[in-house]
């Protein structure tokens, strides 16, 4: 199992999460892995850098620590192209660290081009597209496709790492987790849910499979849980939610419901690390082997230096 530490690009600055990268290579962590908004979910969060410059730095600031999206909508806000094009140069400049995770979006971030966003099978068909293309340019030489909803045409990514990304497509049900394995080289999800690996695996997927655990690191219980409120009550609204709405004025009316202890069932919270290594079992039961940290704690530096001592390595 590799653990990995989440960069949460709503809630700090580019350079920040820089040195937080930097941090989490020095304490032991496996890698980190980088959401890629245009907006934050909530305004309180205040940031939103692009997450691929971000990335790049991180790159050539570190010698080990891996890298992901976690995850990129490459098929409204990005051109599958470009995608492509970045996640090949990433894997360069990162002499391999880099996994493109991917997923059918959100409206908080992909409505702001003025293309739309559309139904769920929509959604799923402009992935399977996107990836398609992604697909065929890292094959090498000019490529042209002609899909429903996306093209490419004469088409070449110059720059090919020797050893091609794997690509981890997020999963919240079957459909997606049987596109991650035929169209892609790897899993993602958000719950420890064992029908999507055993979907993801019958299907003949044989990749990574990543899963984010989210936490609240703080020297008590309560003072975690008011802060993971206060920046993270959005998360408690589900993905039904999360994936429709499509600005953070939004999220605050959905969250305005949310209390404390909803927030307390929902991750795990406080300075016990009993409590987070049973945590992490859940999904490694699962059948997850690369477990991300997502810590809305109020201090990152606390967090790192207690997942330093007190989680990796056992």
């Amino acid at each position: 199992m590799r653990l990995g530490y989440k960069l949460a690009a709503e809630g700090f600055g580019p350079k920040e999460l820089v040195r937080q990268a930097i941090r989490a290579e020095e304490v032991g962590f496996d890698f980190v892995e980088i959401s890629d908004h245009f907006h934050p979910w909530l305004d309180i969060q205040g940031h939103s850098p692009y997450a691929w410059n971000v990335l790049s730095a991180i790159a050539a600031r570190t010698t080990t620590l891996g890298l992901a999206t976690g995850v990129t909508c490459p098929s409204v806000r990005y051109h599958p192209a470009i995608v492509a094009q970045a996640a090949a140069t990433l894997a360069i400049l990162s002499d391999g660290r880099f996994t493109l995770g991917v997923g059918s979006g959100e409206r908080l971030n992909e409505h702001v081009v003025g293309q739309g966003f559309g139904s769920v099978r929509e959604r799923h068909e402009r992935l399977r597209e996107a990836l398609d293309i992604i697909n065929l340019l890292w094959r090498g030489g000019y490529q042209s496709y002609q899909g429903r909803y996306l093209q490419l045409e004469d088409a070449r990514v110059f720059d090919l790492p020797g050893t091609l990304p794997a690509i981890a497509v997020a999963a919240g049900g079957p459909v997606a987790a049987e596109l991650a394995a035929t169209h892609g080289s790897g899993l993602f999800a958000t719950e420890p849910r064992a029908d999507l690996v055993a979907t993801f695996t019958e299907k003949g997927g044989s990749g990574p499979k990543y899963a984010e655990v989210p936490v609240a690191w703080a020297p008590t219980e309560e003072a975690a849980v008011e802060e993971a409120h206060r920046t993270t009550r959005w998360a408690v609204t589900g993905w039904k939610v999360m994936a429709e709405l499509p600005n953070p004025v939004n999220f605050e009316a959905a969250a305005a419901t949310v209390t404390e202890d909803d927030v307390r069932a929902f991750l795990t919270a406080g300075p016990d690390p009993a409590h987070y290594l049973a945590r992490i079992r859940e999904y490694t039961d699962a059948g997850y082997d690369h477990v991300v940290l997502m810590n809305a704690g109020p201090d990152p530096d606390g967090f790192l230096d207690f997942a330093g001592k007190e989680l990796i390595g056992r």
